[in-house]
């Protein structure tokens, strides 16, 4: 590719982004995929040759959207949000039109000061103590840098503590027993012991693993928040029974349900104990920049080190997650491996992001950072925050108003724990059935040993109309689920005429005008006296029963979750296009990769459920008939 093509190129991919932003909602949310799906779609090895741009964005069109996961959709309520916005895009392209790697202060100039003037303007708007800045004064031993996710900033937290923890106790034990040996690392390594609570992020256990230390995961209270008392109490245990307490990980919104450490009760603790305290707000940090959300950081003078991810809830791609310490030097220190080949003449004056973190190399990743922030405002990020949080309160209202949902967390930012008043498999079913639909997509957390569902507003454009749609989705679910789980109860059979009506409505080739039909002519005698209310009932009761088969079917078979599922294909060598062709025709009467085109009926949110039971129905037919052929 020239420069030309390039510049012709390049215009064409904004235009594909912007209207893939601008049509995402006609899409279904989830794919229509199971793993390994790819694999048969594209050649065993690399060409030799190189294909044009256009095979390239054929090809992109046809096998890879149809197995993208939209997280920018409006229906799309799992997780946290992943940051997106047109001036993040844009830096992102200049970043990697520019090429550079930042790892030094010498190997890109703007690169490491703009990081480090991106990370004091944050820090000011989410109101840290001046401490964490870098040019709050001149003595300043605070700093930030921009690592690449929250699991890295804990895990680098906790290597500084631990170096820092046992540079401590070598000192000390040496003073002691006036032994000018050093005290071997790894009899003290075994000593050391972390906390964290049942709610932290998976990631600080994982690091716990990494750095070869002990970890307790600590029960919290009743609203899922780590005491002061609960950690009070593990750390004299811990000390009764010879270890050492170096390193507490609070959390700050959690993963589960955004619950919130004591701060306030954890900090003096580890400020009396010396003990290296990090707090992970990688997604309630984003909130802080309101002032009116800022008392739920109240104790964070206390914290030696603190996190949080512009890349979930500030309109910032992935991936930036923003590193704060109160002491670089301490960080630096259990990180610094200084080869000859990386040294330069400025190094005693600049700060070298390669001693701050794993990766030796970096991109330009301040830059979307500072497009963003100058593109939007303070105000217009504070907007965004708001308006997300004002539309999980609506969510929240509609579910208490429903007295088949009970709320079980706090809502005090943008996410939403809920679940039926029934069993932990109720609730699994549920979620399990809303999910293929691809209606909506939510996901599971478990408090308190209790099944819930996770509702997250996502979508940067989320409206009062995204809110309504989700809930009526879920209070329609809700409804089918509990009377087919009357209807199992009862165990009532299906009678001729009512099997007669069913297989009209769901077999493939028939339309509805022809299952009316078919109605009409199974109860011909009586035909001109039927309630039409009636029969509109009987419809929806025949819709239930099918509906319950598909439950009992998707528990025991788990390739039904998705009741349009993609098949593996027979021909598994096949690479060209029109071998494609001709394996998705072949394969047409059960499945099929889902048209890539937002405007086809296949991929729209609006399709039809009679499509969808129709397709799936057609499915187990021909499961059934091979199992009775056998």
């Amino acid at each position: 590719m020239n420069t030309e093509e390039f510049r012709r190129r390049g215009k064409e991919m904004v235009d594909y982004i912007a209207d893939y932003m601008e049509t995402i909602h006609k899409r279904r949310v989830t794919p229509n995929v199971e793993p390994g799906y790819l694999k048969d779609f594209l050649p065993e090895s690399a060409p030799i040759e190189g294909e044009s741009w256009d095979n390239i964005m054929d090809d992109f069109e046809k096998l890879i959207m149809p197995g993208v996961t939209h997280w920018q959709h409006p229906r799309f309520h799992a997780y946290f949000p992943a940051g997106n916005s047109y001036p993040s895009i844009l830096a992102d392209m200049i970043s990697d039109g520019i090429g550079c790697v930042g790892f030094s202060w010498a190997a890109s100039p703007a690169c490491t000061e703009l990081e480090i003037i991106m990370l004091d303007w944050v820090g000011k708007m989410i109101g840290l103590p001046e401490q964490f800045l870098c040019f709050s004064n001149h003595s300043s031993r605070g700093g930030g840098v921009i690592q690449g996710s929250a699991s890295d900033c804990v895990l680098v937290s906790l290597l500084a503590a631990r170096c820092a923890a046992i540079k401590e106790l070598q000192t000390k034990l040496q003073k002691d027993s006036k032994n000018e040996q050093q005290i071997d690392e790894s009899s003290l390594l075994s000593k050391l012991v972390g906390y964290c609570s049942k709610e932290a992020h998976s990631c600080v256990e994982k690091a716990a693993m990494i750095a070869l230390v002990k970890l307790r995961i600590l029960d919290t209270d009743e609203n899922f928040s780590l005491r002061g008392q609960s950690l009070r109490e593990a750390m004299d245990e811990d000390k009764r029974n010879g270890l050492i307490p170096f390193f507490v990980s609070a959390t700050l919104g959690t993963t589960s349900c955004c619950s919130f450490d004591a701060l306030n009760e954890i900090g003096p603790i580890c400020s009396r104990e010396n003990i290296w305290l990090h707090v992970d707000a990688a997604y309630a940090g984003n909130a802080f920049i309101c002032p009116e959300f800022q008392y739920l950081m109240k104790g964070i003078e206390h914290a030696s080190s603190f996190n949080m991810n512009p890349n979930k809830w500030m309109l910032v791609n992935f991936d930036c997650s923003l590193l704060w310490v109160r002491d670089r030097f301490k960080l630096t220190q259990a990180l610094v491996v200084d080869p000859l080949y990386l040294q330069h003449s400025f190094s005693e004056r600049a700060i070298d992001y390669r001693h701050w973190g794993i990766p030796l190399s970096r991109r330009f990743r301040s830059l979307k950072l500072w497009f963003v922030i100058r593109n939007y405002g303070i105000e217009g990020l504070q907007r965004y925050i708001r308006e997300h949080v004002r539309l999980a309160k609506r969510f929240e209202r509609l579910l208490r108003k429903d007295d088949r949902f009970e709320v079980v967390n706090q809502v005090k930012l943008g996410l939403v724990c809920f679940r039926l008043k029934s069993s932990d498999v109720t609730n699994q079913k549920f979620l399990s059935t809303v999910n293929a639909s691809g209606k909506l997509h939510m996901v599971p957390a478990s408090l308190n040993g209790k099944y819930v569902t996770r509702f997250c507003v996502c979508a940067q454009n989320a409206s009062n109309d995204d809110i309504d749609h989700a809930y009526n989705v879920i209070a329609q679910f809700a409804t089918d689920l509990f009377e087919i789980i009357e209807m199992e109860d009862k165990k009532k059979p299906l009678t001729i005429t009512e099997t007669t009506i069913v297989t009209a409505l769901i077999t493939p080739t028939t339309t509805t005008t022809t299952a009316n039909i078919i109605m009409k002519d199974t109860n011909n005698e009586d035909n001109e006296s039927v309630d039409e209310v009636f029969m509109l009932d009987r419809k929806r009761q025949m819709s239930l029963r099918y509906k319950r088969s598909f439950f009992v079917r998707m528990v025991s078979d788990p390739k039904l979750y998705n009741p349009k599922i993609v098949k593996a294909l027979n021909n598994t060598n096949s690479s060209s296009q029109s071998s494609l062709d001709n394996s998705q025709q072949q394969q047409q009467p059960i499945a099929h990769i889902p048209n890539p085109n937002p405007n086809d009926s296949n991929i729209n949110d609006n399709r039809s459920d009679a499509d969808n039971e129709r397709h799936t129905t057609s499915e187990s037919n021909e499961s059934s008939s091979t199992k009775n052929s056998n």
